[in-house]
């Protein structure tokens, strides 16, 4: 099969498609949709999400040193997509798309309850890739709907219908 020069940018796909929550020092909450996410270590158990330093959570996070991993279901596409396209500097767009919040259980940050997973992560690197900063979050807690565990605790990702 012949090949040919592709494009470099965000080349391995399918990219994951999750929520990052998080809350500013003087208790603001901010939720940005983020492409650049993934595990990076089992013991302890972490992970990473990229954000440019020009979005409006960034500040946030390295103010707070924490964040939420959402994970996002289908049903949530069109908050997801408005979430992504609007920046919290311009509107409340919380607000003017009524996101469900609670707070964490273990970092001061909060969690989505329409997402089916929330993980609640503390920063405890970051690395500039260029132009993203990678937060590296030692996962502090889980949360997960009910109707996903198993009666050891064990999320089964195949019941979630991820965008």
């Amino acid at each position: 099969m012949k090949k040919s020069k592709a494009s470099m940018k965000s080349c391995l796909q399918p990219m994951p498609k999750v929520l990052v929550s998080c809350r500013g020092l003087d208790g603001e909450n901010n939720v940005l949709a983020v492409g650049y996410c993934g595990n990076c270590s089992y013991d302890p158990p972490m992970v990473m999400v990229g954000i440019v330093p020009t979005r409006y959570s960034y500040k946030m996070i390295k103010e707070s040193g924490c964040f939420v991993v959402n994970l996002v279901e289908k049903s949530y596409q069109e908050t997801f997509d408005y979430l992504g396209s609007h920046s919290k500097r311009d509107e409340d767009k919380l607000q003017a798309m009524q996101v469900k919040m609670a707070d964490a259980e273990k970092i001061n940050a909060p969690i989505l309850t329409n997402c089916p997973v929330n993980i609640e992560c503390k920063v405890v690197d970051s690395i500039v890739t260029g132009s993203h900063e990678m937060f590296i979050g030692k996962i502090e807690y889980v949360h997960a709907d009910n109707q996903l565990l198993d009666n050891e605790g064990n999320i089964d990702f195949s019941k979630i219908e991820f965008l």
